[in-house]
């Protein structure tokens, strides 16, 4: 794929649009889009039920999908630990397989001094030991959490009747493993998660990022940073039995976002990535957005969807 495919028109201050089934439009969010399409639609052929718990509910055959964008409180500890309690009740019986989170001035502290991450963190954290008792993390889903609206808290979720697999990168601690220097609750994710469902086939894999082990690369290095996340991508490629490249030219429909923290390196990342990740057809979008980590400068998530 060549620089002009993954690219619009630099500093594009779009709206990123995700959508499902018919409805092309579920959310439209104020992040903006630096380049490739400002539109994810992953899943087809959804039909919109009544929402429920304030989420907007779509479903096809043992497919459920659910979205929710409420005003951020200042309590977002508690906030993210409620909002989860009515995710974990819509899921009920099915098994949660993905999740995408925006939160608020994600890096920002909130009026204790906690960073918004790690208090959204702890909030869902306590929601799944409590909703799925103290081996919940066997059941967590691949994710990710980014900077996003400013002043709303949003969640997308994605769960199936299928049991999922759910993998972690071996170079890499579970993120819900992860020691007290990173929060007062751990991360609540899998590095990625595979499904078979409604006829198709989908890898999930989480937002990833310049992380070893616990430890952030390659601080201030964004080439650096690139060779990290890529090198990690590989690594979960091959423990979801992808080859070394998530399944490049293997029939799949790839779905890649990439964050970048600073606008202005756009087209440096985009160089980078342009023959050593993307090929033709893959759908790109490229967003300006904060990261979980205040040190981490680009995170890459993909999703693989195949026909059965």
């Amino acid at each position: 794929m060549s620089l002009a495919d993954v690219s619009n028109h630099r500093g594009l201050a779009t709206d990123f649009v995700v959508g499902f089934g018919n409805d092309a439009e579920v959310f439209k969010f104020p992040i903006p889009v630096l380049g490739g399409v400002n539109a994810e639609m992953i899943f087809g052929d959804l039909q919109e039920s009544q929402s429920r718990d304030g989420f907007r509910i779509f479903e096809q055959d043992g497919l459920l999908i659910g979205a929710i964008n409420e005003v951020a409180r200042a309590d977002l500890a508690g906030q993210t630990y409620r909002l989860y309690q009515r995710l974990l009740g819509l899921v009920g019986g099915r098994r949660l397989v993905r999740v995408w989170n925006y939160v608020p001035g994600i890096n920002a502290p909130d009026a204790t001094g906690l960073e918004h991450y790690r208090a959204f963190c702890r909030g869902r954290s306590l929601a799944f030991e409590e909703l799925l008792g103290k081996d919940f993390r066997e059941h967590l889903p691949a994710a990710s959490a980014v900077g996003g609206i400013d002043g709303r808290l949003a969640v997308i979720f994605a769960a199936t009747q299928a049991e999922p697999a759910h993998v972690e990168n071996p170079e890499q601690v579970p993120a819900y493993e992860y020691p007290l220097e990173h929060g007062p609750r751990a991360p609540s994710f899998a590095r990625a998660t595979q499904v078979a469902e409604a006829g198709r086939r989908y890898v999930f894999v989480s937002g990833t990022a310049a992380i070893k082990g616990h430890a952030t690369m390659a601080v201030g290095d964004l080439h650096g940073q690139i060779a990290c996340t890529l090198d990690n991508l590989r690594m979960i490629s091959i423990a979801c039995d992808l080859g070394e490249r998530l399944g490049e030219g293997a029939g799949w429909q790839r779905h890649f976002k990439v964050y970048l923290r600073h606008a202005s390196d756009y087209e440096a990342a985009a160089k980078a990535l342009e023959d050593t990740l993307f090929s033709a057809g893959d759908r790109v979008t490229w967003l300006h957005s904060d990261i979980c980590r205040s040190a981490l400068l680009i995170e890459i998530e993909a999703t693989l969807v195949a026909s059965m």
